[in-house]
């Protein structure tokens, strides 16, 4: 592992500690790597999945931030459709900037509140 992977795993135990989803407000985490972008929303007391999407199946030729605010979209969407209006943010331990902030902004446009 690298200093920056492991400096992200100590960010994000140190946040994951104090950060629960539960099934009124699950948690809505966000996974980013250096091609695509995924968002779960999970329970965490029951370990499941409620909603996912991801940039996989996106094919339009578009800088990354807009990808991501389209799976912010999506996530907000899915999540709607599930009956879920209230989620926990679970960055992960990445910084709140670029992508992450884009997928963020684009779940609350798209109805999800946290």
């Amino acid at each position: 592992m690298t200093t920056k992977e492991i400096r992200r795993n100590k960010i994000k135990q140190r946040v994951r500690k104090n950060l629960s989803g539960t099934a009124a407000r699950p948690r809505l985490s966000v996974f980013r790597s250096n091609k695509q972008i995924y968002a779960q929303v999970i329970d965490d007391l029951t370990g499941t999945t409620l909603a996912a999407a991801s940039s996989l199946g996106i094919t339009d030729k578009a800088p990354k931030k807009e990808i991501a605010a389209k799976v912010g979209d999506l996530i907000a969407q899915k999540s709607k459709e599930a009956g879920i209006e209230a989620v926990v943010f679970d960055r992960n331990g990445y910084l709140y900037h670029g992508r992450v902030k884009e997928l963020a902004e684009a779940a609350r446009k798209g109805g999800l509140k946290f």
